[in-house]
């Protein structure tokens, strides 16, 4: 499962665009399958392993979706997007064209901890159906935030005919993060668990909290914080009710660390940790497992923001990652190049910022940032259990 569940049916529907207008019901169990297969990689491979571990596809958490009159409406809507540059459209691309290694496959990681341990009620480690469950709503919330932050800001004063698109992008924006966001929650509350409801409603709240962290531009994306002299800045926490905003901002890993963990990673903590509930494992096998999911989708950024950075690749990169909080510690000059931009991102002139970067230590030091929590993460599941699930999860981390 190296797309999200949500990728791998809009990236179907983008390719079958004629049949879905017809009808979305005339597909055959193996023609769906092939549809929803990703590109063949070194990581697909690893994917597929990890997926026969699991015990079956996990391709087939995707049925209900496709199957869906409603996502099947909302997705023929987006196609009238297509060639805009509306946000939306770019997260969309993002998400099903990226660089496979970089949409982070957390419900196959979900599922693999689950059948790491076995349930204390059943005696077995076979995966059940509220493991699915949670493995798919985990990754529904996760795109649905992420559809929702393509949302552009079109003040009332600057609103015309060339900006329609921009405000129809929106509200398909709206309605498609809208859509998988109810069918998450509904999803959580059939699972009539209040420990798991509440967990994952912690990381719901992290989400929202992520979009008040620090300064943002005029399309609400996020600014570095100005950087500040710091002889304490290795003591992180995973604990976001104790994050303040001004004891992390100006502060390269501190900064990092809190932005990403609100953004999504806790979600990923959270999913883990709900998925040791379900198998009714001690509050300390719960505990390892918040940690371990919060060490590997740190890793998994890190490395995601380390590849963007030393490919040759013009494309922008965002201005609160790990590489350009490192260079502005080492070159407080810099921040002068993205305060003058504090408007608009778009204004930056990243192929500069880019160079001055790569000037420092930045790169170097995002690269043990990664190394750090990818071992951290792996010493995490160890303490977890021993057995061919973890073995697989050790081999996607090690393929990052």
């Amino acid at each position: 499962m190296a797309f999200t569940t949500f990728s791998r049916v809009l990236r179907s529907t983008f390719h079958i665009q004629r049949r879905l207008e017809s009808t979305v019901a005339s597909f055959t169990k193996d023609e769906i399958l092939i549809l929803l297969r990703p590109p063949f990689s070194n990581w697909s491979n690893i994917v597929r392993e990890a997926e026969k571990v699991v015990g079956y596809p996990t391709s087939f958490m995707n049925l209900r979706c496709l199957l869906s009159d409603e996502f099947a409406n909302l997705a023929l809507y987006l196609r009238k997007l297509v060639g805009s540059n509306h946000l939306v459209m770019q997260t969309a691309k993002n998400v099903l064209y990226g660089d496979s290694k970089n949409l982070q496959p957390w419900g196959l990681i979900i599922l693999l901890l689950s059948k790491s341990v076995k349930s204390t009620a059943t005696n077995s480690n076979t995966i059940n159906q509220q493991q699915r469950d949670l493995a798919e709503l985990t990754e529904m919330i996760r795109t649905g935030h992420l559809i929702h932050r393509g949302i552009v800001n079109v003040p009332f004063s600057k609103r015309s005919k060339s900006t329609e698109s921009a405000i129809f992008g929106n509200k398909i924006a709206i309605l498609l993060g809208d859509y998988l966001l109810v069918t998450a929650n509904g999803m959580l509350a059939g699972m009539k668990n209040p420990d798991i409801l509440y967990l994952i409603s912690t990381a719901l709240r992290d989400l929202s909290e992520s979009e008040f962290l620090g300064d943002r531009d005029g399309q609400n994306m996020p600014l570095p914080g100005k950087p500040k002299v710091s002889k304490n800045d290795l003591n992180i926490t995973f604990d976001t009710t104790s994050i303040n905003a001004d004891d992390v901002l100006g502060k390269p890993r501190k900064e990092w660390t809190a932005r990403t963990v609100y953004n999504g990673v806790s979600l990923l903590g959270r999913g883990c940790q709900s998925a040791m509930v379900l198998g009714r494992q001690s509050h300390e096998t719960q505990n390892y497992a918040y940690q371990f999911g919060c060490h590997v989708g740190l890793a998994w950024q890190a490395a995601s923001e380390l590849q963007k950075l030393s490919s040759d690749s013009k494309d922008q990169f965002c201005l609160a990652s790990a590489p350009v909080l490192f260079a502005l510690e080492d070159n407080p000059e810099l921040y002068k190049i993205i305060d003058q931009a504090k408007n608009d991102v778009n204004d930056v002139d990243y192929e500069d910022l880019k160079f001055n970067i790569l000037k420092t230590d930045a790169v170097d030091k995002t690269r043990l940032l990664y190394e750090d929590h990818a071992k951290k993460a792996i010493s995490f599941i160890d303490n977890i259990g021993k057995n061919e699930s973890v073995d697989m999860i050790k081999k996607l981390i090690n393929t990052f």
